[in-house]
Order: C-alpha cells, then sequence, then structure tokens
C-alpha cells in the first residue's frame, strides 16, 4: 500500500488529465497543462484488482471528441469515434472515412470521397452532411479552430464533402483526422461514432462492446470495461490501485519521470514543439550571423537527456524529426566552440561591431512549469560567452505573455503546438501572432508558402535551407505525451498522436491468476 500511495501522489503532480491529447492553439502556453485547484487523493480503501482490460473515463462528463478537453475521455474516445484521416508515426495522413481526395487546379478546393459502406453504431449510414456537421462545430472549438484558420468554405456536393481554402495548403488532409459523430447527437453524453467499439451500460455496469458494423471488420476485444471517476484525481487513483490499466499523461510538467515506481511507459511523438524566440529589434539580434552562432552553440540532445528526461525529440528545424520531410541532411552537429568563434576577433567586422563591450541580454520564460525553467537556465549557460551575458527572467504567465505583447524582452523561451502540414507562419510572417520579435524575410516567407502549396523534398529543401541560413528562431525539441500502464502488465503498446491505443490487436496481458 506505502508503494501504491507513493505513485498516486507522483502521478497527482505530473499527469495532466485536464489537458487534451491533441489539444491545439496558436497561443504559447503549456499545452499539456491547465491549472487546476488540488485536492486530496482519495482516502484508501480496500478493492480488488480488475483483472480484465479496463479504462477509466469521467463519468460526469461528455465523451464527444468536439467538446471534450480531457486526455482521459480523448482515449476511450478514440475507440469510439474515427475522422477523414488518422495520422501516422511519421505524422502521415491514411484514409480512413474517406477513400480519396482530389484537388483543384489552383490547389484551393478540396473534394473528399467518402468510404462506401461505412455506418455508425446506430446503423445510420455515414454522410457529407455528418463530416460538415462536425468540422462546423471543430471549428468553432479552441481545440481545433487553428485548423480551420485557412478555410474560406466548406459544403456538401452530393455526397462528396468539399473545403475552400484562402491560399494552397498541400498538407490540408494531415488536419483532417478529427473525430466524426453523427449528425444530431453531438448534444448526447456519449455522440454516436463510427468506431469499433461502443459505448454500453447494463446492470453490470459501463464498459464499451464491439461494433458489429464496423466497417474496418472484426474490433480485437468483445469487451473493454470502464472505470468511472467523477474527477482526474479518482482516475489516477483507480489507475495506481489497478482498477484500471491505461492513463495519459505529461511527464513533462512538475515532476520528473523517475519519481514514477511500478509503471511502463510509452511515448508517442507530438507536435508540440518548445523553441527559443529572437527580438530581432534589437542590433545584436537582427543579425542572422548571431541566430546562427547561438543555435550551434545549443545542446539540443543534452537538454532531451538530462533535462527533459528522453520525453522529447531533439530537432533543429520546425517539423518533427520523425516526419518524412525532415532535413536531416541540412542538421549542423553541435559546436561547443562555433558561438565563441563566432564573438572572437577574427570573426566577421559587422557582428564584432554590435557586441564590443559588455552586453546582457535576458531570456524571458513563464515560470509555471519547472522543466521550462531549467531549460531556460541551461541555455543561459550554454550562450553566455565571450563578452555576452544571457540571464533568465522568470515571470508569472500573465506578465510573461504581457512582456512578449510589449516587446520586452531579449531572447525568450516559447511552445506551440504546430499543425501537422508544419506552418509556422504564425512565428515568421510580419504579422504572425507568435512572432513578438517582429522578424520579417520576404524570400523565407515565399518559400514556406511554396512548401505548404505543395508539400515535397524540393519544396521542403528549399524552405529548411532558407531557414537554417535566417534562423529566425531556433526550434530546441517536440515534446512526448506518453501512455502509462502497470509495470509488466500489459505489451506491445506504441501510441501514436491520434491513436493512443494503436495496434490493441497485438497487445499481450499478463493478468495475475486467481
Amino acid at each position: 500500500m506505502k508503494r501504491l500511495v507513493s505513485l498516486l501522489l507522483a502521478l497527482a503532480m505530473c499527469v495532466s488529465l485536464t489537458a487534451c491529447w491533441e489539444s491545439e492553439s496558436t497561443e504559447p502556453q503549456d499545452f499539456w497543462e491547465m491549472e487546476r485547484e488540488p485536492s486530496e487523493p482519495p482516502p484508501e480503501r480496500e478493492s480488488t484488482k480488475a483483472t480484465v482490460f479496463t479504462l477509466p473515463y469521467l463519468n460526469s462528463q461528455t465523451l464527444d471528441p468536439v467538446a471534450c478537453a480531457d486526455g482521459v475521455q480523448q482515449v476511450v474516445g478514440s475507440l469510439l469515434y474515427e475522422g477523414l484521416f488518422t495520422l501516422d508515426e511519421r505524422f502521415e495522413p491514411q484514409p480512413t472515412l474517406c477513400t480519396s481526395c482530389s484537388r483543384s487546379s489552383n490547389g484551393l478546393t478540396y473534394t473528399f470521397t467518402l468510404r462506401d459502406g461505412v455506418v455508425f453504431s446506430n446503423g445510420a449510414p455515414l454522410t457529407a452532411a455528418d463530416v460538415l456537421a462536425t468540422y462546423r462545430r471543430a471549428q468553432a472549438s479552441d481545440r481545433y479552430a487553428a485548423r480551420f484558420a485557412n478555410v474560406t468554405d466548406m459544403r456538401v456536393n452530393r455526397s462528396a464533402f468539399v473545403m475552400t481554402l484562402k491560399q494552397a495548403d498541400d498538407g490540408l488532409c494531415a488536419m483532417l483526422d478529427i473525430p466524426i459523430v453523427k449528425s444530431g447527437t453531438e448534444k448526447d453524453t456519449v455522440p454516436v461514432g463510427t468506431g469499433p467499439y461502443m459505448f454500453h451500460t447494463d446492470a453490470d455496469g459501463t464498459f464499451l462492446v464491439r461494433n458489429e458494423s464496423w466497417w474496418g471488420g472484426t474490433a480485437p476485444m468483445e469487451r473493454i470495461a470502464l472505470a468511472p471517476a467523477k474527477d482526474a484525481d479518482t482516475a489516477a487513483y483507480l489507475f495506481s490501485a489497478e482498477n484500471a490499466h491505461l492513463l495519459p499523461a505529461d511527464l513533462l510538467s512538475e515532476t520528473s519521470a523517475s519519481a514514477l515506481g511500478g509503471v511502463d511507459i510509452a511515448d508517442a511523438s507530438t507536435a508540440t514543439m518548445l523553441f527559443l524566440g529572437f527580438n530581432t529589434r534589437r542590433t545584436v539580434l537582427g543579425q542572422a550571423a548571431m541566430r546562427r552562432a547561438m543555435s550551434a552553440a545549443i545542446d539540443r540532445g543534452a537538454v532531451v537527456e538530462t533535462l527533459l528526461a528522453g520525453h522529447a525529440a531533439a530537432a533543429q528545424f520546425p517539423i518533427h524529426p520523425d516526419a518524412a520531410l525532415y532535413p536531416a541532411a541540412l542538421e549542423t552537429p553541435f559546436e561547443s566552440g562555433a558561438y565563441a568563434a563566432a564573438l572572437s576577433p577574427e570573426a566577421e567586422e559587422r557582428l564584432i561591431a554590435t557586441v564590443a563591450g559588455q552586453l546582457e541580454l535576458s531570456l524571458l520564460v513563464n515560470e509555471e512549469n519547472n522543466f521550462k525553467v531549467s531549460v531556460a537556465e541551461h541555455l543561459a549557460k550554454q550562450l553566455t560567452a565571450a563578452n555576452i551575458t544571457i540571464k533568465p527572467v522568470v515571470l508569472p504567465w500573465q506578465d510573461y505573455l504581457a512582456a512578449l505583447e510589449r516587446g520586452d524582452f531579449d531572447l525568450w523561451l516559447g511552445e506551440v503546438r504546430l499543425t501537422a502540414d508544419w506552418d509556422v507562419a504564425a512565428l515568421v510572417e510580419k504579422d504572425g501572432a507568435l512572432n513578438y520579435g517582429k522578424y520579417n524575410d520576404a524570400a523565407l516567407s515565399k518559400a514556406l508558402k511554396a512548401f505548404l502549396a505543395s508539400e515535397n523534398e524540393r519544396t521542403a529543401t528549399a524552405f529548411y535551407e532558407r531557414f537554417a541560413e535566417e534562423a529566425p528562431f531556433l526550434p530546441l525539441v517536440f515534446k512526448s505525451i506518453s501512455i502509462l500502464t502497470p509495470e509488466g502488465l500489459i505489451g506491445g503498446v506504441s501510441p501514436t498522436l491520434t491513436r493512443p491505443l494503436r495496434g490493441l490487436e497485438s497487445w499481450t496481458f499478463h493478468f495475475p491468476e486467481a
């Protein structure tokens, strides 16, 4: 029982149950964390460990995948609902509820053909009107609104679904993994979906039962038990007592993953990027040569392994390293002496002139996340050299945001959830929502637009070459989200961003014999 309580307290500190499995925003915030009032863990009580695969869920909240803002609910929902596409482990969209997508000659209009024979769990056929109804709600939601910023029109054309864009975006399909629910059921606590399971309650309790009409064939388990919880702390307790067997967690919140005992951890790559931003209105930071030198001085691998306990992926470009178009050939090896060399008397004359004399630069970071503060302190040490001193300025969130909006900073540590088309216009365009440092380069903007319009190796190379030359901001890492299971109980867990239970049919379970 002592180990159980210790694990529960660790989970209470690190599990982000009030965050979405796939939340998005354009604001520079902690996307996997939402503040909530602390509460005492439930009192210890005698309980019998579950002997069938059991997921926790919050029985007082909706399972609507558009409105639900909870990681636990999203895990359960991944078995009930499906999108037009599913992202694979390389962030590539795989057709799910649609079979084809045609694009107009100007690249602005997309027509999606739905898969034949798909029915919802209540027997109703999937229609383009169902897709449209879900997408209109998603467009107005906090979670998915950013995906529709480039959309001017959505409509039904006979049996097809049509979207029209402001600007061409070849990565549109990668953003259409939004789960679809049956129109008219969205206000139900459990809307109707097309997934391999459906929600069921009877005298034996609440559980997921195999959807025999699922278009994808036969789901691997006939039944998955559900453990009801009134709130996030109760769900964590149920997991710690092994009354539930899986829990999504953000291990980069307030405690180290090493504080967890008795659990197995499987990470899923995300599009959440941690980066170093510049105020390019400062003379020294307005020079690409200085920004490039700073990039070469940052040991991103050490940040991942030493500060983030391995729950992230180092990246020099604003695209996840697992993505097919990540430009690994353009990466610059870490050089501890490159930065000092750039500040040496032998460096280019203009750069030396800007840093003549002692210069102190601030590095803005918000205080709510200890991991970020540690990263900022680490960067400050690495980037303090010769006659430049970097000092972290740690501020509460509202003060941090106000300082960014005023331009009262030199460098800033930011976090953003990118969409899977890898659009960074918000960070580099002149009027970008996150371009607090007022960076502006017409050539980079042109290369970005070309890349988004037609995402291929040629356009990706052109954009990332210009990005490496300009270094408008410095990507550091892409965070991971974790799936926790009781130690030794389940084998084969390999989640992805949009499929936390990926490969369920291949999982092995090792429940102790009664």
